[in-house]
């Protein structure tokens, strides 16, 4: 859990120069469960294979899934004279964690294992989760007030807008990648969170 805390925390620091400049808006995050069912650590996991999230094209289930639903408002393409000059407008950044949760008490030990490993698997996905809000500052970086010249009908502006977006969505979503690649990796640390889970009590 410490590895992935300390990303985290990292990645939080990354956040907070593009996080002053643009405090005008800020994410909402929000937490929606699924229900599990268990009263020791294996039945615990057995039962998130079970009913975890099934991101679309992948054959099996996952313990957590973090999505976003972002949207613009006052995205603007401003001829000036014979150029174009773009204003990013305001997002509207809605991330959803999909956690696991136990549907009823658990013994003492149990929940302290499971404690452990929904705090470790929470971590993870607030990586995901700043991983996106970083991606929707990149978007303001890279295009507000942009200038094209000698487009004075903003058509290879929208265009160039097109082309940046997709970079840094590209760019997010294999950056996600290699870290979930790490993380389930040999030695990984939800691994290990997994591998303590169903071995405590």
């Amino acid at each position: 859990m410490r590895h992935c805390v300390r990303l985290y925390l990292l990645v939080a620091a990354l956040l907070a120069l593009p996080l002053a400049a643009h405090a005008e808006w800020k994410p909402v995050e929000r937490i929606e469960p699924y229900a599990i069912s268990g009263r020791t650590g294996q039945e615990l996991y057995r039962s998130i294979g079970e009913n975890g999230p099934l991101i679309r094209g992948a054959k099996t289930r996952t313990i957590a899934y973090t999505n976003f639903k972002l949207t613009w408002s006052g995205r603007d393409y401003k001829p000036r004279g014979k150029d174009c000059v773009v204003a990013s407008g305001k997002p509207k950044l809605v991330i959803t964690y999909t956690l696991p949760k136990p549907s009823g008490p658990l013994p003492a030990a149990v929940q302290k294992s499971w404690d452990s490993f929904i705090a470790g698997v929470t971590a993870h996905e607030k990586v995901h989760g700043a991983t996106m809000i970083q991606m929707v500052h990149d978007v303001e970086a890279a295009i507000d007030g942009l200038t094209i010249a000698d487009d004075s009908r903003c058509t290879r502006a929208r265009a160039e807008v097109v082309t940046r977006l997709d970079a840094i969505s590209k760019a997010r979503v294999l950056a996600s990648r290699d870290f979930d690649r790490v993380e389930f990796g040999q030695d990984g640390n939800l691994i290990k969170l997994a591998f303590a889970l169903v071995t405590g009590p």
